[in-house]
C-alpha cells in the first residue's frame, strides 16, 4: 500500500524559508515520480514541483522557479521541497503525491494528508 506523509509546514514571515518533507512507504522512489501540490482556500489545487522516478528530471510551476527546490534522499525514501523567499501568496496546504508506474510526473493517484504553510506579511 502506497503511503505518503508530509511534514515541515508552519508559520513563517515573508522572505523566510521552510523545508517540507514527504516520507514514502509501500514503494521506493526509484519507481514513482513525486509531485508537490498546494491548495489555498477558495482556489484550485496547483502543481508546484515534481521529480521523476530517476531523479534526473524536475519541473516547477513558474511562480516558484528560482525560489523552491525539489530533491530526494533515496536511502530515506523521502522527497523534500525547500522553499526560500516565501511570499504570502505561497500560503496553502501542501500535499505530496506519487505518480504512476511509468515514473513520470503524471497519473498522481496516492496522496498525503497535507501540511499547512502560512506566510505572514
Amino acid at each position: 500500500q502506497l503511503q505518503l506523509v508530509e511534514s515541515g509546514g508552519g508559520l513563517v514571515q515573508r522572505g523566510g524559508s521552510l523545508r517540507l518533507s514527504c516520507a514514502a512507504s509501500g514503494f521506493t522512489l526509484n519507481y514513482r515520480a513525486i509531485g508537490w501540490f498546494r491548495q489555498a482556500p477558495g482556489k484550485e489545487r496547483e502543481g508546484v514541483a515534481c521529480i521523476s522516478s530517476s531523479g534526473g528530471s524536475t519541473n516547477y510551476v513558474d511562480s516558484v522557479k528560482g525560489r523552491f527546490t525539489i530533491s530526494r534522499d533515496v536511502a530515506k525514501n523521502t522527497v523534500y521541497l525547500q522553499m526560500n523567499s516565501l511570499k504570502p501568496e505561497d500560503s496553502a496546504v501542501y500535499y505530496c503525491a506519487a505518480g504512476g508506474v511509468a515514473g513520470l510526473c503524471t497519473d498522481f493517484g496516492s496522496w498525503g494528508q497535507g501540511t499547512q504553510v502560512t506566510v505572514s506579511s
